[in-house]
This record gives C-alpha cells, structure tokens and sequence, in this order.
C-alpha cells in the first residue's frame, strides 16, 4: 500500500510510533478513556500519552468522545478510536444466497445486502458479487476507495499458488482458472479470499458460541459439509489450506462420488431429502424435513436420528485427532441442534470416549459474513496505521 520506509526503533520516530501504537491499541482493547487512565494503562507519561493522542487525532484514527463529567478537579477529554478512519467489506458466497456487509473500524455494520445466489457460471458469479459489493457500499454513502479491506468467504479450497479454488463443486464453474484474478480485479487492492467454514469458525470465535475457547471446530453442514479449526486461538489450515475438508471423510463405501466426498455425499441436504423422497414424505428440502418432525412425524424423526448418527462419527472422528474443547454446529441442517443433539449424543457414547461438548453456533446464517467482518477488522485495523502514520 505504501512505498514509505518505516521509522527505525530506537530513533525519537520510531519510539513516537511505538506510542501511538500502544496509545490506540488501549483504546481499542478497553476502549474509551481520558489521557490519565491511558497513561496509567500503558506505562507512560501523561506528556508522551498527550502527544501520541494529538498525532493520532490529526491523523483521524481517534476522536474525542466528551468530557469526565464525575469526580473531583477540572472535567478531562475522553477518546475513543474513530470507526470511520477506514471500513471493511465482507461477502459470503454460497449456493443459496450472498451475503455482503461493510462494517467500520469499530466492527459496526453500516449496510448489508442478501440475496439469491442464481448464478449458473463463474463469470456471472464474479460480476454479481463485484455488483452487490458496489451496492452495500453506496448503501452506507461510501465509495469503494473508502474500504481499505475486503474479505471473502468461499467454498472450498483456496490455491494462492495455483491462484484457484479446489473442491467446490457446489459452485458451478468456480474451480476454474481466473476466478481469485476476477475477484481482486473488480473489487480492488486487499481482497482476502478465505474458506467459508474457516471464516465461520472465526465469526463464532470473535462473537459468538466459541469467545474464550482456545480449541475448538465449527462444523458446517448444509448444501455441503466443511469445519473450520481453530487451535491455540488461530484458524489452522493445514499445509495446503485443505483442514476441515471432512465432507471427504471415507464413510459410505460405494460411494464413487469421489470429486464430492463420501461423507458429504451422506450427510449433506440432497442426502436428506433423498431420505424423505424414499419415505415419500411432503418434503422439498431439509428444512422441510426437520420442520415434519418437530410437527412429530415419525418418519422424519427417523431421518433426523439417521442424520445425528452420521453426525456423530464426524465429532469422534475429529475428537480423536484434534481434542476439541468444543464442537460448533452450524448450517442449514447443523443449527437444528434441538432435534440433533441427543441423538447425536447417544450414538458418540457408543462411538468413543472422547465426547466433547457440542453446541449451537449462536451466529446463525450469519456466521460467515461475521468471521469475514472480524478478518477484515484485524487486518484494516493495522493497515490502516501503518499506511495513515
């Protein structure tokens, strides 16, 4: 972003950014405050704390937010960072629906747009995404230049070597050569492209059912099957981006769907209405069959036992080689954990004994957009430092 050398440590620059730094980085952490609680904070002289605010001021990253109007002695100016010193911009693709969000420095979202996703090329995918951008953007009364950040969640499995996504079948087209280019081409410097269940995981870890869990996964099940996995508090991705791909999980046997994956092939939405379709049951898609059971139909109880069971053997599995604190489940299908999780349950206790937790995401359909947002901010938040001071 810029060719600007950075000041050397040790040299009165450099140590008036290291201040500014711990100067804004108290505010964002604890958040608003007059210069003595900063000082206080931070280890340094109200003096040094005065200047670094004055900096960081001009240069629009904080702003005074009032004054002390309690306690003894002359009222002092409290400071807060200042949100709209940048925004992020956040898309989740999926096969139902896009999601897009544009939220400021301060993790506030100014404009959001969801809709279908009737795209049936990757060309057409790339130009309603780069669209519905442009639209959320102006929505909130911003230019595109104003979003120093934009994060995008994905299916499958993100090549930066190869500059392709792999595995994601459920997009058509979208494993073709030139899709990441198109993205970063139309939307401008910073596009972040990343896997969707891993952005979820993220979403649930910043502000959701996982805050404070330092090992976790957030299972992923709808349309397709993903995890993301989080470990020491940080997304793991393997060697080749490919961790949390348990849609190919071995599981059933004659399976030949081998491009999809054995285990997303039996766990996923098409696998379920299949279940109803056999059963003839009135049932169009998955909601429709948990919707039947919790009406207490017995044959779609039947299929929501079936599918608990086989959601079972994916948290042993991943119990045995990741010792998760706790397990996430989210989805279409997975946010049905009122009717999966005793079942599910009951089939782990016969599985192994190694039984974590498992819950509810608390995110909803919006975990995604959420851990796309919460990329975004971590990576605008210094970048937007670096380049203003």
């Amino acid at each position: 972003m810029t060719d600007r050398k950075p000041p050397e440590v040790g040299t009165p620059a450099g140590m008036r950014v290291l201040n500014q730094r711990a100067v804004l980085d108290r505010l964002r952490r604890l958040g608003a405050a007059t210069r003595p609680q900063v000082a206080k904070d931070t280890g340094l002289s109200k003096p040094t704390v005065g200047q670094a605010l004055a900096d960081l001021e001009r240069h629009g990253l904080v702003r005074p937010t009032g004054r002390t109007t309690t306690g003894p002695g002359r009222s002092a100016v409290v400071y807060e960072p200042n949100p709209a010193a940048a925004y992020v911009l956040g898309v989740d693709i999926g096969r139902e629906r896009i999601r897009v969000a544009v939220a400021d420095l301060g993790g506030a979202v100014v404009a959001r747009v969801d809709e279908r996703n009737r795209c049936k090329s990757a060309a057409t995918l790339v130009r309603t995404v780069t669209g519905l951008a442009a639209r959320t953007v102006a929505d909130a009364g911003l230019a595109l230049t104003d979003v120093v950040v934009k994060v995008i969640g994905s299916p499958g499995v993100i090549d930066q070597r190869s500059r392709v996504v792999r595995h994601a079948p459920n997009l058509p087209g979208w494993e073709s050569a030139g899709v990441l280019d198109g993205l970063e081409s139309s939307l401008g410097p910073v596009v972040v492209v990343e896997n969707d269940a891993n952005l979820a995981a993220l979403g649930e870890h910043v502000y959701g059912a996982a805050r404070d869990v330092s090992v976790f996964v957030c299972a992923t099940v709808g349309t397709g099957v993903g995890m993301g996995i989080v470990v020491d508090g940080k997304l793991f991705r393997g060697a080749h981006g490919a961790a949390g791909e348990v849609g190919f999980l071995p599981f059933v046997r004659s399976s030949s769907d081998v491009h999809r994956g054995q285990f997303e092939e039996a766990v996923a939405a098409e696998s379920v209405v299949a279940q109803a379709r056999a059963r003839e049951l009135p049932a169009r898609s998955a909601r429709d069959v948990f919707r039947l059971a919790r009406g207490g139909d017995a044959a779609a109880a039947e299929i929501v036992r079936v599918e608990a069971e086989r959601l079972a053997f994916l948290v042993a599995s991943v119990a045995a080689v990741i010792d998760p604190e706790l397990v996430v489940l989210g989805g279409g299908i997975g946010s049905n954990v009122d009717l999966l999780l005793e079942p599910l349950e009951t089939a782990l206790r016969t599985m192994t004994p190694l039984a974590p937790q498992v819950v509810a995401g608390s995110l909803g359909d919006g975990a995604v957009l959420s851990g796309a947002i919460a990329m975004g901010l971590e990576a605008a938040r210094e970048l937007v430092f670096e380049v203003t001071l």
